[in-house]
């Protein structure tokens, strides 16, 4: 249980700013970058939520014009969204989080552009049946939790420096301006290879499987 000192902070909050002298804690302690973050990160993250709801919807009806147009939405959106989490988020969240939680993210953006290389190929065919639907809806839905654990680390944020959070605002202006679409960027800008990750998964999933089916 936290307690609260006179001044109205937590317990936690006081340690926080000890361990760290780089280290803001939240509330009062807040700055306009800080606020701005929340902001612009929060509003992101539904945008992405309510195109991927739009998505399950389209499949559900087997609207393929529909499905084919938000799925390049979803493209154009994450593109420059997951350029800035891995050039400047990440890397600046790895003091908090440490090297494997920051490579747990990094690795979830792997899984959702081999999942985006998929819906690409259903939402370009020439018709859109109930099975190609159904695979729709599986790809969209591993997508989906990844869009609320990323929104929450926004709390994290809260206990960067106000140089640093300016720092990762000034660079997802960067990479709203270069504007790449997710799949142009994870094969002509990013210097991480998702292969890998799809890899690891493919081997992980047969040896799960071995003696089923």
């Amino acid at each position: 249980m936290f307690t609260r000192s006179a001044g109205g902070e937590t317990m936690a909050n006081n340690m926080a700013k000890k361990t760290n002298g780089k280290i803001r804690a939240g509330g009062t302690g807040e700055t306009p970058a800080h606020l701005r973050f929340r902001e612009v990160s929060h509003e992101e993250h539904r945008e992405l939520r309510d195109i991927l709801l739009g998505l399950i919807n389209a499949f559900e009806t087997c609207n393929l014009k529909g499905a084919s147009k938000l799925f390049s939405q979803f493209c154009n959106h994450t593109g420059p969204h997951f350029r800035y989490e891995e050039e400047t988020l990440h890397p600046l969240l790895e003091r908090i989080l440490g090297r494997v939680q920051v490579e747990h993210l990094n690795c979830e953006h792997d899984r959702a552009i081999v999942d985006a290389i998929y819906l690409g190929k259903l939402t370009s065919a020439k018709r859109l049946g109930e099975d190609q639907a159904r695979q729709g809806k599986r790809l969209v839905r591993r997508i989906l939790p990844h869009v609320s654990d990323c929104d929450g680390l926004a709390v994290m944020v809260e206990m960067m420096s106000e140089a640093e959070v300016e720092t990762i605002l000034a660079a997802r202006e960067g990479a709203l301006k270069d504007n790449v679409a997710l799949l142009e960027w994870a094969s002509k800008v990013r210097p991480r290879s998702f292969r890998d990750t799809y890899q690891r998964d493919y081997y992980a999933t047969r040896r799960q499987a071995r003696g089923y089916g």
